[in-house]
């Protein structure tokens, strides 16, 4: 089983992270699933007490490093998962752990040093998602195959407009994660993720 999960995770990270990522499966076993791009989430972690299963997915279209750091982030939780007690999900076990499991891999031979040194800064206290970081956000987008066919909402200045699944929107203010849109042919208000892969207007002259 271990091979598999190693030829699955040589094909996502980086190859100096490889053998770290398989031992954290080893030490605490999961299910893991590349999945499809999701636009509400990089990955995930479940846990089914009926049969006592642990699975753990990332989306397969990240680049190494947002793979990578979304991986350990699922991990995590899968760790945290094992101590008693109501919990936040993203409260301070996991971010303690979080910050442990990262820690082996902060360095120059895993991240190249753009995305190195808003990564170190972001690992002090870690946020629920890179995307509510927008410096480490946009580190990691640069490392995309794809960065310049594709424009994410957290690119979209505020006052500006943009579509969305044939929609058109103006957003009105950038909060953490997401931002407060105004929906123009409905003027109804929406907080989208600023992950959202979105399309810009050009105003008219």
């Amino acid at each position: 089983m271990s091979e598999n999960i190693q030829q699955m995770l040589a094909q996502k990270v980086p190859a100096t992270a490889v053998s770290y990522c398989v031992a954290l499966w080893e030490e605490t076993p999961f299910r893991f699933k590349v999945t499809g791009a999701r636009s509400s989430k990089l990955g995930d972690y479940r846990y089914w007490p009926k049969t006592e299963k642990h699975q753990v997915t990332v989306n397969g279209n990240l680049n190494p490093y947002q793979f990578l750091v979304t991986y350990v982030h699922e991990v995590a939780h899968r760790r945290v998962h094992r101590s008693k007690g109501d919990q936040k999900p993203h409260g301070k076990p996991w971010k303690e752990m979080f910050k442990g499991l990262m820690l082996p891999l902060l360095n120059a031979q895993v991240f190249p040093d753009d995305v190195l040194r808003p990564l170190a800064k972001h690992m002090k206290n870690p946020k629920a998602s890179a995307v509510g970081d927008l410096a480490l956000f946009t580190a990691l987008q640069g490392y995309n195959a794809e960065q310049k066919e594709v424009l994410t909402l957290a690119k979209i200045a505020d006052g500006n407009s943009f579509s969305l699944k044939s929609r058109v929107f103006e957003k009105i203010e950038t909060k953490r994660t997401r931002a407060l849109c105004h929906e123009t042919r409905t003027g109804r208000k929406y907080l989208i993720s600023l992950m959202a892969e979105v399309q810009a207007i050009s105003e008219p002259n």
